[in-house]
């Protein structure tokens, strides 16, 4: 069985090279195992239906990889969006303990 060739827009049709505007159908894909960075990626699929040739196909609309501590969103057309949470060292919280002797003292 050939190869398939990745198609960079999934929104153009593979026989005719229609652009057609939008999915008939979207569903997400969760992944059962997380990768090696502990995040667990989430795709978006969607069937398409050309409107000058009639031809079906499904493509991968979105890919999202979440948990850990990034979240990275790679759209259709290869853009790659990362958040990261740098501030991890200001969120830690500093724990003050109290002793009710020493609040019963000063009063």
């Amino acid at each position: 069985m050939p190869k398939k060739i990745r198609q960079q827009n999934p929104n153009v049709c593979p026989r005719c090279g229609t652009i057609v505007p939008s999915p008939k159908k979207t569903w997400q894909l969760v992944a059962p195992m997380p990768d090696s960075n502990g995040r667990i990626t989430i795709t978006v699929m969607g069937a398409y239906e050309c409107p000058s040739c009639n031809y079906k196909w499904r493509a991968v609309i979105s890919k999202m990889k979440i948990g850990g501590e990034s979240i990275e969103i790679e759209g259709a057309k290869g853009k790659e969006f990362k958040l990261t949470s740098e501030e991890k060292e200001s969120q830690r919280h500093t724990v003050i303990e109290l002793d009710i002797k020493d609040i019963l003292e000063e009063e």
